[in-house]
């Protein structure tokens, strides 16, 4: 996924929800850094979840999530996850990252999302421990 498509995952998300919207996983780097190297945006899928009102995560799901429509179409999606989700250090929503992303259509506003700070990203990606979290945060140290 790239920072085009994470855009509209977002956008299309806080159209569901009417929500600022968290980013998190390893999507999240395109907060930061959007031409991140192609080497850790391998994932096709965004972890994210509204701000104000996690409990609606699901209606991302079902609406844009693994194998809905909006998958099919473009071939990335959302995941409705939770502020539980990361195994991320204390504090780490006092330390997220906030953005505007700029509408699909001009008629539309812009939409808050907030992403993981990349320091808290990598840890919580070391604390995962999986052999594609490792691969991230190794590929992170070399960008």
């Amino acid at each position: 996924m790239n920072r085009r498509e994470l855009e509209h995952v977002i956008n299309a998300a806080a159209e569901i929800t009417g929500d600022e919207i968290v980013v998190l996983g390893s999507q999240a780097i395109l907060g930061p850094f959007p031409t991140a190297p192609a080497a850790m945006l391998r994932s096709m899928e965004a972890d994210l979840y509204p701000r104000n009102d996690p409990d609606r995560a699901i209606e991302i799901d079902g609406a844009i999530g693994d194998g809905s429509q909006f998958h099919e179409t473009y071939g990335y999606y959302a995941h409705g996850v939770g502020p539980e989700t990361p195994w991320a250090p204390v504090g780490w929503e006092g330390r997220m990252l906030e953005l505007e992303i700029p509408p699909l259509l001009p008629s539309r506003k812009p939409v808050t999302a907030w992403f993981l700070e990349v320091h808290d990203l990598a840890l919580a990606k070391l604390a995962a421990g999986r052999e594609k979290d490792i691969e991230f945060v190794t590929e992170a140290l070399i960008a």
